[in-house]
C-alpha cells in the first residue's frame, strides 16, 4: 500500500470543484473536467481530471498531491499589474553570461515552477536576448512556450483576448 505524504506546511492547498480554472505546470491554463476516485496499488484515491484548454491534453493528478505537482488556481485580475512588472522592470540589466546550456536549464527550471511571476522573467530576459542575437532553437522553443503560457494566462484571467495581450506583453520590448 502506498502511503500518501504527511503534509507539514498546508498554507494555501488548492481544493478544485468540476468547472474550476486552474493551472498545471509547463501546461498551461485547463478546466477541472470531473474528480473520479481511481484504485492505484491497492489504494483507492481521488483525481482530478483536468482538461488542458490549449490542445485538450487530460491530465489526471492525484487530490493528495495537488500541491507537489504545482497545480494552481488562475492568478487573479488584480495580479496581472504584478505580471507586467516583471517584465517591465531590469531591462537595462546585462543578460547573465552564462553557457547557453546553463541558461536554458534555469530557464526551463522556472518554467517547471509553474509560477506566472518566473515564466514572465524567462520571457522578459529572453526577449531581451531576442533583441541583441538570433536565439538558440532551444531558447526559441522557450521563448516560444514562456510567452504561450503568459498569453493564455493573462488572456482567461482578464477576460481579453489573446491578441491583445500578446500586444500588450511584446510592447514591453519594443525599442
Amino acid at each position: 500500500m502506498i502511503e500518501q505524504p504527511i503534509k507539514e506546511d498546508t498554507h494555501e492547498i488548492c481544493e478544485f470543484k468540476v468547472g474550476d480554472l486552474a493551472v498545471y505546470p509547463a501546461q498551461g491554463v485547463g478546466r477541472i473536467e470531473a474528480i473520479e476516485k481511481k484504485v492505484v496499488a491497492g489504494a483507492e484515491h481521488d483525481f482530478y481530471i483536468m482538461k488542458i484548454i490549449e490542445n485538450n491534453m487530460v491530465i489526471m493528478i492525484p487530490v493528495w498531491n495537488v500541491e507537489q505537482v504545482g497545480l494552481r488556481n488562475l492568478i487573479d485580475k488584480d495580479d496581472i499589474a504584478n505580471v507586467y512588472d516583471v517584465m517591465s522592470r531590469d531591462h537595462d540589466v546585462l543578460i547573465n553570461k552564462q553557457a547557453w546550456n546553463r541558461r536554458h536549464k534555469d530557464y526551463m527550471d522556472k518554467i517547471k515552477t509553474g509560477s506566472i511571476y518566473d515564466i514572465a522573467e524567462v520571457y522578459r530576459n529572453l526577449s531581451i536576448l531576442k533583441h541583441t542575437k538570433d536565439l538558440s532553437f532551444g531558447e526559441r522553443k522557450l521563448y516560444d512556450t514562456a510567452q504561450l503560457l503568459l498569453v493564455n494566462e493573462l488572456s482567461t484571467a482578464s477576460g481579453k483576448d489573446r491578441e491583445t495581450i500578446l500586444s500588450k506583453i511584446e510592447s514591453f520590448f519594443n525599442d
